[in-house]
């Protein structure tokens, strides 16, 4: 958690407030660090930045805005879903980072941003059964459709990967891409950009496999990238082929790590390369 985090979420949710006031966020932070922080570094800090876009608003309102963020989930009714700074080590030393919003209703995402200022300045929309695009985070209004291109065969594909061992078993994935013949060195970076690489045909595969059998990833760190793949003609499951359930709560509990590819066969031989690897 760093500065950043609690600003960007108490701004979205601000924004959020005054646009769909009975809308609720599921969101990655709150306030209670704020909250022990009282009139400590991080509390100014905080209430600075967020003081540079709202002018002359409370400390009070801005702990309340990042409290707002603590909703449950589940199968039914409209929330969001909401990352501040998706990649936060990649923020730190200056890699890829995301700022990721999500719109699920009953269960169901049918909208997906995604801010990648260093992903050449882009950010990535999809909404369900319409597609994905892509448009400079500057806004000068020019929108270009994002397609999956998958590859002639299963060796020519390219794999995106998290930097951080902690995030994903590399090891494993590295067997993977050993088994599916990959030509090409993985791309390794920070957040759910590898989802935009994948939307926009950079990379044909994206894994995250389990570093422990227990965990269960949070939904708002793969809602909008999930659509994105799905919008730009792409296939995300769980390395069981399972499909997202993204309404179990604030994490996909019945969901183990994740595969995303650019779809058809490759997903197909993407999966049986991931079980091989970790029930061989």
């Amino acid at each position: 958690m760093t500065v950043a985090d609690l600003s960007s979420q108490a701004l979205i949710s601000l924004a959020l407030a005054d646009a769909f006031p009975n809308d609720a966020i599921v969101g990655e932070e709150d306030g209670a660090l704020l909250r022990t922080d009282g009139a400590g570094t991080i509390a100014i800090e905080v209430l600075g930045h967020v003081e540079r876009a709202r002018p002359g608003i409370s400390f009070g309102r801005v702990v309340d805005a990042l409290d707002r963020c603590g909703h449950p989930g589940g199968p039914t009714g409209r929330f969001w879903t909401l990352d501040p700074v998706d990649g936060t080590k990649g923020f730190l030393r200056g890699g890829q980072y995301a700022v990721a919003l999500a719109l699920v209703e009953d269960g169901e995402v049918v909208l997906g941003v995604l801010g990648c200022p260093k992903l050449d300045g882009s950010l990535f929309v999809a909404e369900r059964g319409h597609g994905a695009w892509t448009e400079a985070l500057e806004g000068n209004g020019r929108s270009q459709p994002l397609a999956v291109h998958p590859p002639a065969m299963v060796s020519e594909a390219r794999l995106a990967e998290s930097v951080e061992s902690g995030h994903s078993a590399l090891d494993d994935g590295a067997r993977v891409a050993a088994l599916l013949g990959l030509r090409s060195a993985s791309l390794r970076i920070d957040s759910q950009a590898k989802y935009a690489t994948v939307a926009r045909g950079e990379t044909q595969i994206y894994l995250r496999l389990p570093t422990d059998p227990t965990y269960r990833e949070r939904i708002w760190d793969h809602a909008a990238g999930w659509l994105l793949v799905t919008e730009a003609g792409g296939t995300v499951t769980d390395i069981r082929g399972r499909a997202f359930d993204f309404g179990s709560g604030r994490r996909l509990e019945r969901n183990d790590g994740v595969v995303a590819t650019s779809g058809g066969a490759l997903h197909e031989a993407v999966l049986g390369a991931v079980t091989q690897v970790l029930e061989g």
